[in-house]
């Protein structure tokens, strides 16, 4: 049975929260109706996340109170919370690679027989409708480490809708999502609003803030900047509640021309073989980047644009094919070798394969290029001064670069990422989803600092899933399907209908 859209379910008040020497909100307030979907956006460190996990039992609130149901509740931890009917769709995947889908998607929470012993038929085709919801087609049993990042936030989403909750919140859940894969998702939000569920909804991509919520919340700097309606305001109005400023909309600056020396060019690589199955194969692909030039690499879930870049940086075995940085050929069998050649790699999984999350800003911002620091006293003083360079130009929302990078923000530790690269100024810079889980300011930012390295002489190749950023950086468009390169496109003709085309199709048009 519905509820109706205008019964208050939730109501937080009055709530602040401290992490040592910084206040993350100060008395924050937030009011969510059953059958709603509530926006909460901001900058990177406004404090959306902090309140979201007090809201999840993750942490506790110093000062404040929340009503749940028209009750004043304590949410001492997240069992508590799931038992009331509140679930998370962390930005942060929160699964177990060595489990299957299933598994995680009914982690401790398993059907069993009266015997205490697991039901499989049961778990998997509870896990099988879920996932149905979600649009991912899957085999339960599959190891979640089979699968990409885009198909592993689709488990994260089949997880919170397993417990049937009465208010699910949504942190950044499409920064790892295709166009498609999003619409699937709305259509699940839809679904639930339909039956009285409440959404909270966390994201950096305003567009979206407009197809799918009913009201927004804004934070600025862990304070309340009000709550509306989406039809009555616009995105620059919440872009100026946001930052507290109107941001400047730069077109593409390109540096490259044909006179220009090709950076990085690559020549019919190959990484299947007959004798094996690989899920995802690179079929004779050869392109080029120039000095000064942005490539972007666009395509659909599953077209092989971020096992292409593992293997051009020696992450991902090959099978075939030359690789030449500065019309020189190399030889790339592994990351140190593609940073000795000039290459640079900034992954689409920070947490995994981006930082040293136990240890400083500055160390990590320094750490692919500490030779460039000389001994150990001189590295630490000339280290730190760069890394605050960074943290400045960057607007990491941090209190200095000693500071651990795993209190970050999602945002934030991105940042440092793009900072260790930007760092090493190498030949080619290979990025992928370089503002994911960034907000609109920073985006901005981290676009122009990709074409600052341009003009500087780096070629730059981006992955990007956003297409609107596609068409905001890229010179050229290379667009893959199933392994290959299928179109290119110059960044003057390019339409996001025109790249949808070529990622839908096997052979170029």
């Amino acid at each position: 049975m519905s509820t109706s859209p205008s019964a208050s379910l939730l109501s937080m008040r009055g709530i602040s929260k401290r992490f040592g020497g910084v206040q993350a909100l100060s008395a924050v307030d937030l009011e969510v109706r059953a059958g709603e979907a509530h926006a909460l956006v901001g900058e990177n460190g406004a404090g959306k996340s902090t309140l979201m996990h007090i809201l999840a039992g993750v942490h506790q609130p110093d000062e404040g109170q929340i009503v749940w149901d028209g009750k004043s509740v304590t949410l001492a931890n997240e069992c508590v919370a799931q038992q009331l009917g509140i679930a998370i769709v962390f930005q942060e995947r929160s699964l177990f690679s060595s489990l299957t889908v299933a598994e995680n998607v009914f982690a401790a929470r398993q059907p069993v027989s009266r015997w205490g012993i697991i039901e499989r038929r049961r778990l998997h085709e509870e896990t099988r409708q879920l996932l149905g919801q979600v649009g991912l087609a899957c085999d339960p049993k599959t190891p979640l480490s089979e699968l990409s990042a885009a198909q592993q936030q689709m488990v994260e989403i089949a997880k919170a809708l397993s417990l049937n909750a009465k208010l699910i919140i949504f942190d950044e859940p499409t920064a790892a999502l295709t166009e498609i894969e999003t619409a699937a998702l709305f259509g699940v939000i839809r679904e639930l609003k339909a039956n009285g569920v409440a959404i909270v909804y966390i994201s950096h991509r305003l567009e979206e803030i407009f197809e799918i919520a009913d009201r927004v919340t804004v934070l600025k700097d862990g304070t309340g900047q009000g709550t509306f309606s989406v039809p009555e305001i616009t995105i620059d109005g919440l872009i100026t509640r946001m930052v507290g400023r109107a941001l400047s909309q730069r077109g593409k600056q390109s540096a490259a021309g044909s006179d220009k020396p090709t950076m990085l060019e690559v020549r019919h690589l190959n990484d299947h073989s007959l004798e094996r199955e690989v899920r995802t194969i690179l079929r004779d692909i050869s392109f080029h980047a120039r000095a000064g030039e942005i490539v972007a690499l666009a395509g659909l879930s599953g077209a092989g644009r971020t096992e292409l870049a593992l293997s051009i940086f020696g992450a991902r075995p090959r099978e075939s094919g030359e690789i030449l940085i500065d019309g020189h050929k190399v030889e790339i069998n592994s990351p140190s070798d593609a940073i000795a050649s000039g290459l640079a790699y900034l992954p689409e999984d920070r947490k995994e394969a981006g930082l040293f999350l136990d240890m400083t800003i500055a160390q990590n911002i320094t750490a692919a290029g500490l030779k460039n620091f000389g001994s150990w006293w001189f590295r630490d003083r000339k280290g730190a001064a760069s890394a605050e360079e960074f943290r400045k130009k960057l607007r990491m929302t941090s209190y200095s670069v000693k500071q651990v990078t795993q209190t970050l923000s999602g945002g934030n530790q991105q940042k440092v990422v793009l900072a260790k690269w930007l760092l090493v100024r190498p030949k080619v810079l290979i990025v992928d989803e370089p503002t994911r889980g960034i907000d609109v300011a920073a985006k901005a930012e981290v676009h122009d600092l990709l074409r600052e390295l341009a003009r500087n002489g780096t070629a730059v190749l981006v992955i990007s899933s956003e297409l609107p950023e596609v068409l905001a950086v890229a010179d050229r468009i290379l667009v893959m399907h199933e392994g290959r390169i299928t179109g290119e496109l110059s960044g003057g003709e390019a339409t996001e209908e025109k790249i949808l085309r070529y990622a839908s199709m096997s052979i170029a048009a």
